[in-house]
């Protein structure tokens, strides 16, 4: 049976390349933006339980939800894109120029993918 494509938690000095563990995202930068994106959301859901705890209503509340939740999925979504643009790379090896191809085939599929939900 093939190996588990659940991210592990990897250290930030970790970068990419031969003898990487391929379940994990190795690129810092990414890792950080998916971090950072991870933390602002939530921020956004303490600030739903407070306004859940100071009565505020249902109509705020649920935009704060769908806010949210287009956050997360967002997140979710560079996650998974960063990740196959990374096995990409390390499957493929490409050169510089291809890599850069690569780079912008990624980003359009995101777009478009974002556009789905």
């Amino acid at each position: 049976m093939g190996k588990s494509t659940a991210l592990k938690k990897v250290p930030a000095s970790t970068g990419t390349g031969a003898g990487c563990d391929p379940t994990v995202l190795t690129d810092s930068d990414a890792r950080t933006e998916v971090l950072n994106r991870l933390r602002r959301a939530e921020g956004q859901l303490r600030g739903i339980q407070r306004m859940i705890e100071d009565g505020e209503s249902c109509l705020k509340i649920g935009q704060q939800f769908s806010a949210v939740r287009k956050a997360l999925d967002s997140t979710y979504l560079r996650m998974t894109v960063c990740f196959m643009e990374q096995e990409l790379e390390s499957r493929l090896a490409p050169g510089e120029e291809q890599k850069a191809d690569l780079s912008a085939m990624m980003k359009d599929m995101e777009t478009l993918l974002a556009r789905m939900g």
